[in-house]
């Protein structure tokens, strides 16, 4: 078996769609959107992102797109993740679209890159099997989850946005990660998957790690960006322990919670915090993964210290050494 055959590196077929379903009417119209990946079963995170949704005003929709379960393993925290999760829009991640199929080929489903060592690996399946079984108690939960969708089409402030969770050809693509994005020609591709998609915006998570990046504009009067939330259930920031999500609207966002963001044609794209209570989120991981086990060795540093990336890193202008590939 090949390494990227290999369970939690494998990208199965059903996972893939073509960068033209994106070329559809919207099933969503707002002023408002809140996106919201990687909550990974914090449940405080998810109580912090519902406070700022409750007191924004006006038309708003709020979309979950995918693995807002992970760490949840004990099972009244699986129940209640979903059961509010639910009452949203939302997407499937990886780990819903694992957590409902008997199949288990695919590991953890996260398609890892080369650049994520084994080990990683290997206790991400682990950590995948054991959220398999909480969730065998819930077959209705599960059945939710299988009728999720891969992805929706939103319109807010009539630009065209894609939600996805990995990227614009797979539920766990990494096309959208930071590291690919820093790559000069492969924003030429990511310039295709636009042009096929028709979208003015793709708004993903999957990756871990934030980064809004701007493509090259080519005379058109929106310039295409990917707005990568990273993780709202972890932090995101050497400089911070806060989750993330990512917010569009046609009114700017009101709070210190911005941490990042542009105004473009008259839409307002802002990485906005979530402050949740830190010590009762690392008292609920270590009464579900105490040390030593699969996720607390891979995760607890970060989960109490942050990821090595700089804010300043995140939000990134269209590359002026990337031509238009004609």
């Amino acid at each position: 078996m090949s390494l990227s055959e290999a369970p939690g590196r494998t990208c199965p077929l059903h996972y893939r769609y073509a960068p033209s379903v994106f070329a559809s009417p919207p099933q969503v119209e707002c002023e408002m959107l809140y996106v919201a990946g990687g909550l990974y079963g914090n449940e405080p995170a998810l109580e912090a992102l519902l406070d700022l949704y409750e007191r924004e005003r006006g038309p708003k929709r709020l979309v979950f797109n995918g693995d807002f379960n992970w760490f949840d393993v004990a099972p009244q925290s699986f129940r209640r993740i979903n059961e509010r999760v639910l009452a949203f829009d939302a997407i499937r991640g990886n780990v819903e679209t694992e957590l409902a199929i008997d199949a288990d080929d695919a590991g953890c489903g996260c398609a890892y890159p080369e650049w994520v060592d084994d080990d990683v690996v290997t206790r991400s399946n682990q950590i995948m099997q054991s959220l398999r079984a909480t969730a065998s108690a819930f077959p209705d939960l599960r059945e939710s989850l299988r009728a999720l969708p891969m992805w929706q089409r939103f319109d807010v402030g009539g630009r065209r946005i894609a939600i996805v969770h990995g990227d614009a050809q797979s539920l766990a693509g990494w096309g959208f990660a930071q590291e690919h994005l820093g790559d000069a020609q492969h924003l030429q591709l990511v310039g295709e998957w636009f042009a096929q998609a028709q979208v003015d915006i793709f708004a993903s998570s999957h990756t871990c790690l934030p980064v809004f990046q701007t493509l090259p504009a080519h005379g058109a009067p929106f310039a295409p960006i990917v707005l990568n939330n990273g993780a709202a259930g972890m932090p995101n920031f050497s400089s911070s322990l806060d989750g993330l999500f990512t917010r569009i609207a046609t009114r700017p966002f009101s709070g210190s919670e911005r941490r990042f963001g542009i105004e473009r044609g008259g839409l307002f794209l802002d990485a906005v915090a979530l402050p949740f209570d830190q010590q009762r989120w690392l008292r609920e991981f270590l009464a579900q993964w105490a040390p030593g086990s699969p996720a607390h060795r891979s995760y607890w540093q970060r989960i109490s210290e942050g990821p090595r990336y700089a804010l300043a890193d995140a939000l990134r202008d269209a590359p002026l050494s990337s031509p238009r590939k004609d």
